[in-house]
């Protein structure tokens, strides 16, 4: 089995398929990215369970997150506290306030476009 890399959480992940967030899952996995997903219905994307509950994912490279800042307040200590290497701000995600508590946390923070990433071999 070829080997996985670093693993993603996308947070707000949609099980309709034309929002951006359920089209990274699809292309995470095409890239053999191991991706877990939270959102707000329970779910499976391309063999990927939605969780709705805030689970301690072990081992979390990057978070890439498709919340408006308004909701993306109740995650800042979830985030933090899985101590991912980054999380990326997909457009319209950017939010100066989290930004700023995740380098506090000594996190890597991106704003960019994950599927322009993945497309670019830049992720």
């Amino acid at each position: 089995m070829e080997k996985m890399s670093r693993k993603t959480l996308v947070i707000g992940a949609s099980l309709n398929e034309s929002r951006y967030s359920n089209i990274a899952i699809h292309k995470l996995i095409a890239n053999n990215h191991f991706v877990e997903a939270i959102g707000l219905t329970k779910g499976t994307i391309a063999d990927v369970i939605v969780n709705t509950e805030r689970i301690l994912f072990e081992n979390i490279d990057t978070i890439t997150l498709y919340l408006s800042p308004l909701n993306q307040k109740k995650f800042y200590n979830y985030v933090v506290n899985l101590k991912p290497s980054r999380v990326i701000f997909n457009p319209g995600t950017e939010n100066k306030e989290f930004e700023n508590i995740l380098e506090q946390n000594g996190i890597k923070t991106e704003i960019a476009c994950t599927l322009v990433l993945l497309s670019t071999n830049q992720y």
